[in-house]
């Protein structure tokens, strides 16, 4: 940390309003800085990029910070990022398509495409990868999935969205209106230009400043070099409320000195070890890319798949009538110790009954899912990765957040 860092106090109430406001002027003003279209829903980056020197910069309080960030008009972008998630949950991307029901590869009428994003950008989920992604304002982005042997890439020129997969020699086209309206939805177009799907350390940072309130602590800790940027580090920590404690231990964003772009995010759990989020530049250039890089024409011999030849349109309100079957969902608490409880159809849990004709070994099986819990609720048993934990009664309540394994106990014995 430098000698004379930044100021590291915590903020007081009247502050923490401040960012508020600033948040929202964050969540209203942030302009995308890579395919803010196509993104998996967690990507981080390696230990490579640690700071490789604490640069001395001017002093800055969290409420300056913060409306750095909201004031930044940087649009235009070109560069690396390496990617790594630790979530404690198996790799998802091989097993993508059998989660989502065929919703990606097409089942029955339609097309089927490998290109369509649905199971490539589940891959980032897990694991480490390298991305390099280039911006020119809001209507041309690309980002590309770098293999040893394959690269796989979205690119949003205008209204004209192409994602191409090298290995397979397949493209996917859609338009900017089509991933709108929902035009192959099922069949994964709404993951084509999706507007909330995090892809860089942006936009990871701006769905953590939506999360700010007063059950949070934010200050300003120290300063970094980032990619050959000077930044300072917002450190964002998540306090213990009404005795619930998130699983969330703190969240570092490294934002740019001079133009106030987070260049690295980085998600720890309160259990340690290393990130299971963390995101950063390896390379930036702030400077236009060339026009050429938004281009995109179908080789000879590329299997293209249009999206409006996909099955599925957007659902009706009528399609997600079946929710109602979970008993409703309601939120306990706030913030970053928010639990979310519904009940399952049926009004049981996991539990077998005994005149049931399942197998011992499923019976087994289903025995060695989760841990254990009992309470004043009576019995269920919990799931957990590094940040969501979810508890199942045997009477078929489900409470569920990024917060432990006791907080969940007590919120269901709160329920009795």
């Amino acid at each position: 940390m430098a000698p004379n860092g930044p100021d590291q106090r915590p903020m007081d109430d009247e502050a923490t309003d401040e960012l508020r406001s600033g948040r929202r002027k964050a969540a209203r003003y942030i302009v995308p800085v890579a395919v803010a279209s196509v993104a998996a829903a967690t990507i981080g980056l390696v230990p490579a990029l640690a700071s490789s020197g604490d640069p001395d910069l001017p002093k800055i309080t969290a409420q300056e910070l913060i409306e750095k960030i909201a004031a930044s008009d940087t649009e235009q972008l070109s560069g690396s990022v390496k990617i790594s998630t630790d979530l404690g949950i198996p790799g998802l991307g091989g097993a993508a398509s059998s989660l989502l029901g065929d919703a990606a590869r097409g089942d029955g009428e339609g097309t089927a495409s490998s290109a369509a994003p649905e199971d490539k950008l589940m891959e980032l989920t897990s694991g480490t990868h390298t991305l390099r992604v280039a911006a020119d304002g809001p209507d041309k982005q690309k980002l590309s999935i770098l293999d040893d042997a394959a690269e796989y890439s979205v690119i949003r020129n205008g209204d004209e969205v192409w994602a191409y997969d090298s290995a397979s020699n397949e493209a996917y086209h859609a338009t900017a209106d089509d991933a709108k309206q929902g035009k192959g939805r099922d069949k994964g177009a709404d993951h084509v230009v999706p507007d909330s799907a995090p892809a860089t350390p942006k936009e990871f940072a701006e769905q953590a400043l939506k999360a700010v309130d007063d059950t949070t602590s934010v200050s300003v800790d120290g300063t970094a070099k980032v990619a050959g940027r000077d930044a300072y580090q917002l450190l964002i920590k998540p306090k213990t409320t009404n005795g619930v404690t998130s699983t969330v231990g703190s969240i570092r964003i490294a934002v740019d000195a001079e133009n106030g772009v987070p260049l690295k995010f980085t998600l720890t759990p309160r259990s340690g070890g290393k990130a299971a989020i963390d995101a950063g530049f390896t390379k930036v250039d702030f400077s236009a890319p060339k026009a050429s890089t938004f281009d995109f024409k179908p080789g000879k011999g590329t299997k293209v798949t249009e999206a409006e030849d996909l099955e599925g349109d957007a659902p009706k309100d009528e399609e997600f009538e079946g929710l109602e079957d979970l008993g409703g969902l309601n939120v306990i608490g706030e913030g970053w110790s928010s639990i979310a409880t519904f009940e399952m159809p049926g009004g049981q849990g996991l539990t077998i009954p005994k005149d049931s004709d399942v197998p011992p070994e499923a019976e087994k099986f289903l025995d060695a899912l989760g841990d254990k819990a009992t309470g004043k609720f009576g019995s269920g048993r919990v799931f957990s990765t590094r940040l969501v934990n979810a508890l199942v009664t045997d009477d078929g309540k489900v409470y569920v957040g990024a917060v432990d394994k006791s907080s969940l106990v007590n919120a269901a014995n709160a329920a009795k």
